[in-house]
């Protein structure tokens, strides 16, 4: 059974940093681009509410980044481990969300949550001011 379990969410001050880790289990995914999306307080739970944060390819050799988050956050993986990572540097109050992992499973774009399958169960991220 794929499962996908994230962590390292928590609550910190505007202009703190957490390392959220999303490691993957029951297959491996070294060849899938890997994402991460978010869905701010608010948001009805709705996998098409889902924002995208970053993506990884299975190489690791190209990242993609929303622009809200470019230069603040750092997509990385180990293959070896299975596991994702999404370095968050410089917070703002507006990243507060729950984060959720997931796996590019289709051709299509790596920026829309529809296009991914196996979601982990999320983290809470909240900064506050």
């Amino acid at each position: 059974q794929v499962q996908l379990v994230e962590s390292g969410g928590g609550s910190v001050q505007a202009g703190g940093s957490l390392r959220l880790s999303c490691a993957a289990s029951g297959r491996t995914f070294s060849s899938h681009v890997m994402g991460w999306f978010r869905q701010a307080p608010g948001k009805e739970r709705e996998l098409k509410e889902r924002e995208f944060v970053a993506a990884i390819s299975w190489s690791g050799g190209s990242t993609y980044y929303a622009d809200s988050v470019k230069g603040r956050f750092t997509i990385s993986k180990d293959n070896a481990k299975n596991t994702q990572y999404l370095q968050m540097n410089s917070l703002k109050p507006e990243d507060t969300a729950v984060y959720y992992c997931g796996v590019h499973v289709s051709s299509g774009t790596y920026y829309q949550s529809s296009e991914y399958a196996y979601w982990g169960q999320g983290t809470q991220v909240t900064v506050s001011s």
